[in-house]
């Protein structure tokens, strides 16, 4: 007995190594990135909304989750939620820059939510935005692929994450938006 319940603990203690502790001493309102336009996009201006923010590439097998991230945005928007589109390069898959992305997605998606320009998501090279959703929600925050999704709550903090595998309207991303908006 006493055996199963030391292998029980150091199950449990492993998988919580790997979580970070959310102090949160900036939320994600504190940021700023570029559009895919150029523009920097203050994310302050999308304080007190919900946020699914989402890193994307032209060439991955999980484009087609364009789709379903424009049905999301257009379902919610009214609500407060804002999907955010982060073309990014990190996994090889994007095209070689942000006017070639922008074409892609309103040609082939008719996507009209906020896409930012190319940026990296993970390792040294990320984001100031990623590092944040790393050391403040752990691994699970990590993009491990392209469509990647972080969710943001009202107050800035990391609600929860979803895997590329995770469709944007799944059953269990429409509820937890919907809980939180």
């Amino acid at each position: 007995m006493k055996k199963i319940v030391l292998i029980s603990l150091s199950i449990i203690m492993f998988f919580l190594k790997d979580t970070a502790v959310a102090n949160y001493e900036k939320v994600f309102y504190d940021f700023k990135i570029e559009s895919i336009n150029g523009e920097i996009i203050d994310l302050k201006d999308y304080n007190n909304k919900v946020v699914l923010m989402v890193n994307t590439a032209s060439y991955c097998g999980f484009t087609r989750q364009y789709e379903d991230l424009q049905k999301l945005h257009n379902q919610f928007e009214s609500k407060g939620l804002v999907v955010l589109g982060v073309p990014s390069n990190s996994f090889n898959q994007e095209k070689k820059n942000n006017k070639e992305v922008k074409d892609f997605c309103e040609v082939n998606f008719n996507i009209n939510f906020p896409l930012t320009s190319i940026t990296e998501v993970k390792g040294e090279e990320a984001h100031e935005i990623f590092k944040w959703a790393q050391k403040n929600y752990g691994k699970p925050a990590v993009p491990k692929w392209n469509f990647h999704k972080i969710l943001i709550n009202r107050s800035g903090k990391i609600e929860d994450t979803f895997s590329s595998f995770t469709s944007p309207i799944s059953k269990k991303v429409v509820d937890k938006i919907e809980k939180i908006l």
